[in-house]
Parts: C-alpha cells; sequence; structure tokens
C-alpha cells in the first residue's frame, strides 16, 4: 500500500496478521515501555574496571593484570598468577591465585591504587609457606586443583576442562601461556593465561 495512515488503518482495524494488534497510542506506548527496558539493562551491565583511569605502567604486575581485567570478567580469558614473596612477617610465601576468582571477591581497586598488596592465601587455588611449611590447595570458580607425583602442581579449567601445567619445564596446555614478568615489586611473579572458547 502507498498509503501509511490506510495501512494503520488495516492494522489496527486486525486486517493483518495473527498477532496482537494495537491502536497507535497503545503501540507508542508499548515502543517507550521496551526501550526503557532496553536501556535500564544496559546500564545494568555497564562494567566498570577496577583499573580504570589509574596509571599502573611502572608497575609490571598490576599493569599485567590491568590489561588482562576486561577479558577475565567478560570470561574470554582465565589467568593463574603465581606469586613468591615475603608477608608482613617477614616469611617467604608462594602460591597461584586465580585472578578471576579473587576478582569477584576483592576489591581490586585497591591492588590497583597500591593500597594493598596482592600476595597469596591459604585460600588460593595454592598456597605455601616456606618458613612453617604451611600448604593448602583449594578449587576456586574457575579451576581445579590436581596434584600429579610426575609432573607436579596442575590446574584443570572447569570451563573446557583444559588442563593447564605450571612446571616451566613443560608445555603450558592448549590456549595457554606462561609469562615471567621481571619486577621489583616481588621475588618472582609468573601469569598463566588460558584462552577459553564460552558457548553463546
Amino acid at each position: 500500500l502507498q498509503d501509511q495512515s490506510l495501512a494503520r488503518q488495516l492494522v489496527e482495524l486486525g486486517y493483518r496478521g495473527t498477532g496482537e494488534t494495537f491502536k497507535r497510542e497503545e503501540f507508542e506506548q508499548r515502543k517507550e515501555e521496551i526501550a526503557e527496558m532496553r536501556r535500564n539493562a544496559l546500564s545494568k551491565n555497564i562494567q566498570v574496571l577496577s583499573s580504570a583511569g589509574i596509571d599502573t605502567k611502572n608497575y609490571p604486575l598490576l599493569h599485567s593484570l590491568a590489561e588482562r581485567e576486561k577479558r577475565v570478567r567478560d570470561g574470554k580469558l582465565t589467568t593463574i598468577v603465581f606469586i613468591r614473596d615475603k608477608n608482613t612477617s617477614g616469611q617467604e610465601i608462594s602460591g597461584y591465585i586465580d585472578y578471576g576468582d579473587r576478582l569477584t571477591q576483592d576489591d581490586f581497586k585497591e591492588y590497583f591504587e597500591r593500597k594493598k598488596r596482592l600476595l597469596p592465601r591459604p585460600s588460593d587455588l595454592s598456597y605455601y609457606n616456606w618458613t612453617t611449611n604451611a600448604s593448602t590447595s583449594n578449587p576456586s570458580r574457575f579451576f581445579q586443583v590436581i596434584g600429579d607425583n610426575d609432573i607436579g602442581l596442575l590446574f584443570k579449567n572447569k570451563r573446557d576442562r583444559k588442563i593447564i601445567c605450571v612446571d616451566p619445564d613443560s608445555d603450558c596446555g592448549d590456549n595457554s601461556t606462561r609469562t615471567e614478568l621481571k619486577t621489583t615489586e616481588y621475588l618472582q611473579v609468573v601469569i598463566y593465561d588460558h584462552v577459553t572458547r564460552r558457548k553463546s
């Protein structure tokens, strides 16, 4: 039909389609309600990164974590951080931290602003105190811990079930990389990244 007003009148009278028909005013009202719902959904999904607006370039670990934060929060990347350093009592500790899990538990803005230091704790994937010989291992939201007598510590990604090997003399595994950071902030830092294929 060439005449839009005639077409609207025909639809309003119910001559077309099997769906629900609306008067012009009802249609405009529903259209505005749907637009409002979309705006509300978008505002709830806006993600504010903990590292946003914070200069981390002089801090290798924080800079590396800031670069990964969005992809980890979006579920496109899982990251394990190995840290070896001294705790507040001067004892050497080391451990493997599930970055994605910690992002949901801690206020990472405090780490990026250097108000707190990121250190392993007994609730992380793995923790070892070299002075007291205290050792723990725990599953996280994204990884299961596997102890292997021959290879050592392994982490199994819960999403795609791929194994990440943290032995520096072995291959990390499928879709995984190992990056040792040069830093004066800690005695040793290694980052293990695993790219996950998230189902849509």
